[in-house]
């Protein structure tokens, strides 16, 4: 029952206090990360942790300036990661057949299962987490900086310190607008407009429509946060990254 009240209390937290957390209660968080769920028993991830703070500005400027990657004592970097288990193959006289798209995927869900474990973990000892989504598309001054090998992809960082802020919960869709039973149920219009109306009518979005000056939420969304051309330019840097790394076979 403890780790469902700490799962539903979940609040993202972006201002930290810079008290250090204590090496133990990491490494608690980072074995509670490592029981996740894993395809094939491979554990097809590494995690980089950054404390050093002269490092984590140098990783706030390549994570967008945001503030809380210097502040917070601790980043978590989880890396989808063939490189440890392909040479553990070759080592075996093992052929490794694991430089493909579909492997990278594997290894992108292995990684980010931690992350989610290691993040419950961390906020059920009161700590605070945020996820950073400019993990992916920095991915490429990301894997210079970690110097990280081929087969090393970076998928998201974790933020992690003691909260220096008590933010409101952020909004959530209604369960029923997420959930179909035994088939895919696709939405009408009118779905629509029932499932996104307290989203579209929070205080939030009215602030949000005023500041971008635009008519409603989800030109928010398209015009301002997430755009075509960005979504093209970092899908764009991605595919090179998975091409680099040795993840773009496509021949048998």
């Amino acid at each position: 029952m403890e780790t469902i009240k700490t799962l539903l209390e979940h609040r993202t937290i972006r201002k930290y206090k810079s008290d250090p957390i204590d090496g133990k209660v990491l490494e608690e968080i980072l074995n509670a990360g490592f029981r996740a769920s894993t395809t094939g028993n491979m554990q097809l991830y590494s995690v980089i942790i950054s404390k050093d703070e002269d490092k984590r500005k140098e990783l706030c400027k390549l994570h967008f300036g945001q503030k809380m990657v210097e502040e917070a004592p601790v980043l978590l970097t989880f890396c989808a990661d063939f490189n440890r288990f392909n040479k553990w193959c070759r080592q075996r006289d093992a052929d490794p057949g694991y430089d493909n798209f579909l492997s990278f995927f594997t290894a992108a869900i292995d990684a980010l299962l931690v992350a989610q474990n290691a993040a419950v973990a961390a906020e059920a000892h009161g700590l605070g987490i945020c996820y950073l989504g400019t993990t992916t598309y920095q991915a490429d001054k990301l894997i210079e900086f970690f110097d990280l090998p081929e087969g090393v992809v970076p998928v998201t960082t974790l933020v992690v310190g003691y909260p220096d802020e008590e933010p409101e919960q952020a909004d959530r869709l209604p369960a029923d607008g997420v959930i179909h039973h035994e088939k895919y149920s696709d939405y009408s219009e009118e779905d629509i407009d029932r499932i996104y109306l307290e989203k579209e009518n929070l205080p939030l979005t009215a602030r949000l429509l005023e500041e971008n000056q635009l008519n409603n939420l989800a030109q928010v969304f398209t015009f301002k946060r997430y755009t075509r051309k960005d979504n093209v330019h970092f899908s764009k840097v991605l595919l090179d990254v998975l091409h680099d790394q040795g993840f773009m076979n496509q021949e048998d």
